[in-house]
């Protein structure tokens, strides 16, 4: 049986994959999230790394025939799953990737890179709370982050003044910020997007084999 394609999205100079932040991450005195905004510029050859991405998510499609492991892993109905909600999209680890993804190519990723960074926050033990938040602090929120969100300046100085008797709750208001930012302006525009209808439509095709 001929393989089914996986067309290459089209979009104009994709970056290369995205990695969520983990906890061994935030960790790492070698792995800084300070990165220069002059980083964005994306390589071109980010079209081919999505569709081995993908392919590595949905195997099936690569050698054309059904494997019940690899449906383990990505499914069609799980995919449209994601258009329910935001918070269904960003509840499985792929749908973060391929989110992330998307918010790569138009320039936001530090959108989820925080929010990633939130929810790996409140699971901090309390003799690591200061430390994580500096870093997070730094990363994201300070005016003069290499990866500053888009907050206003109230939340911004309400974060400042949390982190320095920090808690699990300190970027609670940070965060929801930027879930709704993201949930009102590229959410919609992912559902629409190449990256999510030709991954939703090979794996709808391919069930049907």
């Amino acid at each position: 049986m001929q393989a089914a394609a996986i067309p290459t999205p089209r979009l104009h100079r994709m970056p290369g994959m995205f990695l969520s932040a983990h906890p061994k991450e935030l960790k790492e005195t070698g792995h800084s999230l300070l990165h220069d905004r002059t980083q964005k510029r994306r390589p071109k050859t980010f079209g081919m790394d999505m569709k081995a991405y993908l392919r590595s998510m949905i195997p099936h499609l690569e050698s054309g025939i059904k494997s019940s492991k690899a449906k383990d892993i990505l499914s069609a109905d799980e995919v449209m799953q994601w258009s329910q909600s935001l918070e269904r999209l960003l509840a499985t680890q792929t749908g973060q990737d391929v989110f992330g993804n998307f918010l790569k190519s138009e320039f936001s990723e530090e959108n989820i890179e925080f929010w990633l960074a939130c929810e790996d926050y409140k699971k901090t033990e309390s003799d690591n709370l200061h430390c994580k938040a500096e870093k997070i602090y730094k990363a994201f929120v300070h005016s003069d982050a290499a990866k500053q969100i888009n907050i206003d300046f109230r939340t911004r100085e309400s974060t400042a003044k949390r982190i320095k008797a920090p808690t699990l709750t300190c970027f609670d208001e940070a965060q929801k910020v930027i879930f709704t930012l993201m949930e009102k302006d590229s959410y919609p525009r992912f559902l629409k997007s190449d990256i999510y209808l030709n991954l939703l439509n090979d794996l709808q095709a391919n069930s049907l084999k």
